[in-house]
């Protein structure tokens, strides 16, 4: 089972989706505030479906107390500043992949972090040259299912 983690999530459908994409992935979602809507949302709810009972959702106060609450498990941080592709990656069972908000990706603290640990936990979806972003939602199920398709799809 992998964890997703998005900071500062700005589009309740995006999130939503990936209530959805996290239930048929059994995957456990953190969410990072700040958020930019309630999880009471319309869209939130509409883009989830029917999922939002099949999958467990954390919300974390702020980076500092999602980092405790993860422990020892890996984090890869996604990002477009990522120098590793995504595929190159050997996952391991409770490993969590963090997403910045859709708007700003993740602050430049978190990447000063990434880029100091001695292992290369920043991965990237390779795109065309001068392309800004991937949907978030769309990213996270790009490295959700190389994750599981490495894990042999055990869910």
């Amino acid at each position: 089972m992998f964890h997703v983690a998005l900071y500062n999530p700005q589009i309740p459908q995006n999130t939503g989706n990936i209530i959805r994409l996290c239930a048929n992935s059994n995957c456990l979602l953190h969410l990072i505030e700040p958020l930019a809507f309630s999880l009471e949302n319309k869209n939130l709810k509409r883009a989830g479906l029917d999922y939002h009972d099949l999958t467990t959702t954390t919300v974390h106060k702020n980076y500092e107390s999602f980092l405790e609450h993860m422990g020892d498990n890996r984090i890869f941080a996604v990002s477009t500043k990522g120098k590793k592709i995504y595929s190159d990656v050997k996952y391991q069972k409770n490993d969590v992949f963090l997403f910045g908000s859709e708007t700003r990706g993740l602050p430049q603290e978190i990447h000063d972090i990434f880029d100091n640990l001695k292992e290369n936990r920043k991965i990237k979806i390779p795109m065309k040259e001068n392309s800004r972003s991937l949907n978030l939602s769309n990213s996270a199920a790009v490295v959700i299912y190389e994750g599981l398709r490495q894990l042999n799809f055990k869910l």
